[in-house]
């Protein structure tokens, strides 16, 4: 079994930033691309950004130039640092990790940005 599990979420005034963290566990030999993404009510899960193993990143483009993601290849644990939040950022963020062939999904954790 493998789980994936999210933490670092919260309540952020616009403007500020938030630090999100992700780490998988159980039968791991290798996660490859490990990658974030978010949902609010009524709209599908869009993908926030992505990292392989060899650290090749992708973002979405609502967030270039605010978000970087990174990861601990020893830890299988991802991290997205997300500056300058705008309301448009509030979303359930989920972690999302590929291991062979499947794919997997934490819980998601819930970031709010006032203004």
């Amino acid at each position: 079994q493998v789980q994936v599990v999210e933490s670092g979420g919260g309540l952020v005034q616009a403007g500020g930033s938030l630090r999100l963290s992700c780490a998988a566990s159980g039968s791991i030999l290798t996660v490859n691309t490990m990658g974030w993404y978010r949902q609010t009510p009524g709209k599908k899960r869009e993908l926030v950004a992505a990292i392989t193993r060899g650290g090749s990143t992708n973002y979405g483009d609502s967030v270039k130039g605010r978000f970087t993601i990174s990861r601990d290849n020893a830890k299988n644990t991802v991290f997205l640092q997300m500056n300058s939040l705008k309301p448009e950022d509030t979303a359930v963020y989920y972690c999302n990790a590929h291991i062979f062939s499947a794919e997997y999904w934490g819980q998601g954790t819930q970031v709010t940005v006032s203004s």
